[in-house]
């Protein structure tokens, strides 16, 4: 098995269950200071992965197996570096130790370096690690220029790998804020959460597979890339159309109003030339179109992925009065797309967002939206070794301080009909 740390995101609850969803074989180990997994997979992940994981921010392998201490550290930094040519960039990333015990590691780390006459540096220090954007820039996480050890200091072990990913802050930034399309009159859907939300999707897709196609995939370890034609129906501005071309998923968008259709086009126009993403790699296609009314497909989706509406964009914490009127309309909503997408998209999979509000301490969630989607033929699941705070309503809440209006994540697959 082979072991790893993800340092997760700002809901760390969100980032294990998408971890567990995205990584076939995924075992948790342990969650260290609550922002720090430990798990095993039966398969190497591919450092790439990172760029498609939405909830985590950094990844590192486990290098050693033998006990350790932290007197090993220069050894194991140097044994790291042994191909690198010219000057080493080396860092600590450390848990759980003490200051000194990390400044200590650094010293010894340069000067058994210097023994080997290897001219270096580090970047961090006893009292902070390096920021991410320096571990990119400094060449350090691909292995070109120098190593960054992640270190944790557990019970009975000493834990050390080396960051072998980190999240791209800038190219979120720049798909997020330099879309030629943004409309601030909706709740805006995050790259980052789009990611998650399609890594939902991807583990439904695989779990609805012919037991005899997932031993294919088993058997050649899935080293054929996985493929998802997914379907948006409240695609807005295009958040997750876009991040679907990304991965090279066909992806297939509509929307009530024209002006989210032309938005959608512009923003996936906008992407395909910063990126050039060819349509003959990858296709889309934006229609106008209601998610309450028939859909008609000639080949159905792999999977429905889709952030529905959140309702107005709330200024001010809505009273009781307005927050009754806002849950009546989205159970509307909700519970007609949930009936026309099982009458019209027959066993396709849905993720999709639902809104919930925040009244004082108190989340105020849909209620009636759980015997509908009962009638309507899905049961909600959540990954393995997920659990849900309530067993009867698994889902997941995303909520950020300074909003309103959170969402409800809801993972929905088909009841088999006996």
């Amino acid at each position: 098995m082979y072991q790893y740390a993800a340092v997760l995101g700002h809901q760390p609850h969100i980032s294990l269950a998408e971890l567990s969803a995205a990584i076939p074989g995924f075992s948790l180990e342990s969650l260290e200071t609550k922002t720090v997994a430990l798990f095993s997979t039966p398969e190497e992940i591919d450092a790439d992965l990172i760029n498609l994981l939405g909830g985590t921010i950094m990844l590192a392998q486990r290098i050693t197996e033998a006990d350790v201490s932290m007197s090993d550290i220069p050894k194991l930094l140097s044994g790291e570096v042994t191909k690198v040519k010219k000057k080493v960039t080396f860092g600590l990333r450390c848990y759980n130790i003490p200051r000194g015990d990390i400044k200590t590691a650094y010293r010894k780390g340069k000067e058994e370096m210097k023994r080997q006459g290897r001219p270096c540096r580090y970047i961090g220090n006893d009292k902070k690690p390096a920021a991410t954007a320096l571990l990119k820039d400094s060449g350090v996480v691909s292995g070109k220029k120098g190593v960054e050890l992640f270190v944790i200091r557990r019970p009975n072990e000493l834990w050390v790998g080396k960051t072998i990913g980190i999240q791209d802050i800038d190219a979120y930034t720049h798909r997020d804020m330099e879309k030629p399309v943004r409309d601030t009159t909706v709740g805006l859907l995050p790259p980052k959460l789009a990611q998650i939300l399609l890594n939902f999707g991807g583990w439904m897709a695989r779990e609805a597979l012919p037991e005899e196609e997932k031993k294919k995939n088993a058997a050649r370890k899935r080293k054929k890339k996985e493929i998802y034609t997914v379907l948006d129906p409240f695609c807005g501005t295009g958040v997750i159309l876009m991040e679907c071309l990304l991965r090279s998923w066909p992806v297939e968008g509509s929307d009530v109003t024209t002006k989210a259709v032309n938005g959608s086009k512009k923003n996936i126009e906008w992407i395909r030339k910063e990126l050039k993403i060819l349509k003959k790699d990858v296709s889309d296609s934006v229609t106008k179109h209601d998610a309450t009314k028939a859909f008609s497909h000639k080949t159905l989706p792999d999977i429905v992925v889709t952030e529905t509406s959140l309702g107005p964009n709330l200024s001010k914490k809505p009273n009781k009065t307005e927050l009754k009127s806002l849950v009546k309309e989205s159970e509307k909503l909700q519970e007609a797309f949930l009936q026309n997408a099982a009458a019209t998209l027959p066993g396709v999979p849905l993720v999709c967002t639902w809104p919930f509000w925040r009244l004082g301490a108190e989340n105020v969630r849909l209620e009636k939206i759980w015997d509908a989607l009962t009638k309507a033929g899905y049961e909600a699941v959540l990954p393995d070794e997920i659990v849900a705070d309530n067993p009867e309503r698994p889902s997941l809440l995303y909520q950020r301080k300074d909003q309103f209006v959170g969402r409800e994540i809801v993972i929905l697959r088909p009841i088999e009909k006996s």
